[in-house]
C-alpha cells in the first residue's frame, strides 16, 4: 500500500511539473512569454473567508505579472490530502497547501511553538514575527533542508475557544473532560496542558464526536462553530483564546526556485498583502460569528470571567514535554514579551 501510494505520488508530480511547459504561448511576430501555474489546495469550504482571500491573492498576481503567473485555487481539498500534498511539494511539484506550524514542526521542531497555547497576544504579534531573526532561521532550514518554501504566515484564522457543555472558567473546569483536538503534539499537548484529555480526531467529525459523547468538546474558531452549526451539540462558549490559528502558505523550494525573479516577488508579495487583509477581516467577523452564536442559545462565557492568568501559567507545560519551552523563550524575548 505504502509503495503504491508513492508511485502514485511520483505520477502526480510528472504531471504536474510539465502543466508549465503546456501553458506556454506563442503570440505571431513576438517571442513566446512563459506562463507559470501553481495549483493551490487548501482544505476550507469555498463559502470560508480565506478562500475568497485565496482567489484575491491568485487574482492579483496574475495581473501584477500580465498573464506570467497563474494560481489555480481548490478547495475543500480537492487536489488530495494535506499530508500528500506536502509529499508533492517536497519533490518539487508545482503545487500549493494551505497548513500551519503544527505540520511544519515535523520537519523544524522548533517552528511548531507558533501554533502553542496562549503564543500570541494580538496580530501584531504575528506581523512582529516576520523580524523575528530565530523565525528566519527556521524559514530557512525548511526550505534548504525539506524542500518548503513558506511564503507568507500572515494568514490569520482567529482565536480558538472551548466548547463544552459545562463552564468553563478554570483548568479545574476542564478536568476528566476529553476535548477534541488535532493529531499533530503541539495541538494535543496544549489541549493537556490547559487540564482535559486530548482526543485526536478529524474536522470533519467534531459535531458527530460531541453528538455521541465520544468526546466532551473541542477547540475551535467563532466562524467555523457558526458554519458548522456545533451550536447544536454543544452549549457553551468560552473565550479561553487559547491560541491564535496561524496558518502557512508552502510551495516547493524547487519550483520557486524556478521562476523568474520578478515572479517571485510578486508570488510573495501578494500572498503576504491577501493573507494580512483577510486576517483583519475574520478578526472582526468571528465577533459577529459570536454574536450569531448567541443568537443560536449559546451561553456565552466571556474572557474576562476566565481566570487566563491560571491557563497560561499551565500552558507552559506543552512546550516544556515537547522540549520547545526554550525556543517559545527565545522568540518572546526577540518579540518584546520578556
Amino acid at each position: 500500500m505504502r509503495m503504491h501510494r508513492m508511485i502514485m505520488l511520483v505520477l502526480s508530480v510528472l504531471l504536474l511539473s510539465a502543466l508549465p511547459l503546456l501553458a506556454s504561448g506563442t503570440g505571431e511576430g513576438e517571442q513566446a512569454q512563459e506562463q507559470y501555474v501553481l495549483k493551490f489546495n487548501h482544505v476550507l469550504s469555498q463559502n470560508d473567508p480565506f478562500h475568497k482571500a485565496f482567489l484575491n491573492w491568485a487574482e492579483n498576481a496574475y495581473s501584477r505579472s500580465n498573464g506570467r503567473l497563474k494560481i489555480e485555487v481548490f478547495h475543500s481539498a480537492q487536489l488530495g490530502v494535506e499530508e500528500d500534498i506536502i509529499e508533492q511539494i517536497r519533490m518539487g511539484a508545482n503545487v500549493g497547501q494551505n497548513t500551519d506550524s503544527a505540520r511544519m514542526g515535523n520537519y523544524v521542531p522548533d517552528i511548531a511553538v507558533v501554533n502553542g497555547p496562549y503564543f500570541f497576544d494580538s496580530l501584531d504579534d504575528v506581523w512582529k514575527l516576520n523580524e523575528s531573526p530565530t523565525m528566519q532561521a527556521w524559514l530557512k532550514e525548511l526550505e534548504t533542508k525539506y524542500g518548503i518554501k513558506v511564503l507568507s504566515f500572515n494568514w490569520v484564522q482567529g482565536w480558538r475557544n472551548l466548547l463544552t457543555n459545562k463552564p468553563i472558567k478554570s483548568p479545574d473546569d476542564l478536568r476528566g473532560l476529553r476535548i477534541r483536538a488535532p493529531g499533530a503534539p503541539i495541538w494535543m499537548e496544549s489541549i493537556r496542558s490547559l487540564g482535559a484529555t486530548p482526543v485526536a480526531m478529524a474536522f470533519s467529525e467534531i459535531y458527530s464526536g460531541i453528538q455521541t459523547k465520544v468526546v466532551d468538546g473541542a477547540g475551535n474558531v467563532n466562524v467555523n462553530t457558526l458554519n458548522t452549526r456545533l451550536y447544536e451539540v454543544v452549549k457553551y462558549l468560552n473565550e479561553t483564546k487559547h491560541i491564535l490559528l496561524v496558518n502557512f502558505e508552502v510551495v516547493s523550494a524547487k519550483w520557486f526556485n524556478s521562476l523568474p525573479a520578478d515572479l517571485q516577488t510578486i508570488l510573495q508579495e501578494e500572498c503576504d498583502k491577501a493573507g494580512r487583509q483577510v486576517s483583519i477581516e475574520v478578526d472582526k467577523i468571528g465577533e459577529e460569528a459570536k454574536a450569531k452564536l448567541a443568537e443560536q442559545g449559546m451561553t456565552i462565557i466571556p474572557y474576562e470571567e476566565i481566570d487566563i492568568a491560571a491557563f497560561k501559567q499551565n500552558s507552559i507545560k506543552a512546550y516544556e514535554t515537547l522540549g520547545i519551552l526554550e525556543a517559545r523563550n527565545k522568540i518572546f524575548k526577540e518579540l518584546g514579551k520578556m
